[in-house]
């Protein structure tokens, strides 16, 4: 398993470098931002241990490039203490996984495990399906471009829709993620937030974007 170690401090890098070493992984070290980037986009690791401070790019900026390149990656974000604006944009970069300075080696040690562990699956911070854009962390849509402006609700019940596209999901299961909670029977309420969906991203001289399923539920349409 190799690791890539993006971190400036030289006596907290060797001394990572080698607890890692140590715990039987192959470390490769980068000392700025730019480094970090060039490396960890050339060539495939298990998991990135990335420190948010950093000369020339920041954690921040290294972490959302690598999404944008589609490298999926997992990644363990380093932070200050006080610094929580850090961290906040540090996971909605695409970050898996922080850990506050100080800590032990051990905490660092159990994470990258669990880390490794993962599927480099894509986990994208902004959602894509179609031509139509979702970002959980600003709180907006866009299609082709185009701001649609929704409800706190219809963008959570747009969001479920958009992680899932092709799967069909029954109006029950709906409820239970979207609504928090389980199927009242006659409630047409997930009925009438499609709806209203509907009328705020579809052309209706167009193909549909949302497909109702006869007696199941609903399916986002993924691209052909």
């Amino acid at each position: 398993m190799r690791i890539l170690l993006v971190e400036d401090e030289a006596k907290m890098s060797r001394a990572l470098r080698r607890g890692l070493e140590r715990e039987g992984y192959a470390v490769d070290v980068a000392a700025d931002g730019n480094e970090g980037l060039s490396m960890a986009s050339a060539r495939e690791y298990d998991t990135v241990v990335l420190d948010v401070m950093l000369p020339g790019r920041d954690g921040i900026s290294v972490c959302r490039q690598l999404r944008s390149r589609d490298h999926w990656v997992p990644v363990l974000m380093l932070t200050a203490r006080d610094a929580v604006d850090d961290r906040v944009r540090g996971l909605d970069a695409g970050a898996d996984d922080y850990l506050v300075k100080p800590f032990a080696f051990g905490e660092l040690a159990a994470r990258v495990r669990a880390l490794v562990r993962r599927e480099p699956n894509e986990r994208p911070a902004v959602v894509k399906v179609r031509d139509l854009e979702l970002d959980p962390a600003a709180h907006t849509v866009t299609r082709g471009g185009d701001p649609v402006d929704l409800s706190p609700r219809e963008f959570a019940l747009l969001e479920f829709l958009m992680r899932r596209p092709g799967e069909v999901l029954r109006r029950e299961r709906i409820l239970e993620h979207v609504w928090d909670y389980p199927s009242q029977g006659g409630s047409n309420v997930v009925d009438v937030y499609v709806g209203y969906l509907r009328r705020k991203l579809e052309d209706p001289s167009g193909s549909p974007l949302i497909r109702t399923v006869r007696g199941v539920g609903y399916t986002l349409e993924p691209p052909a």
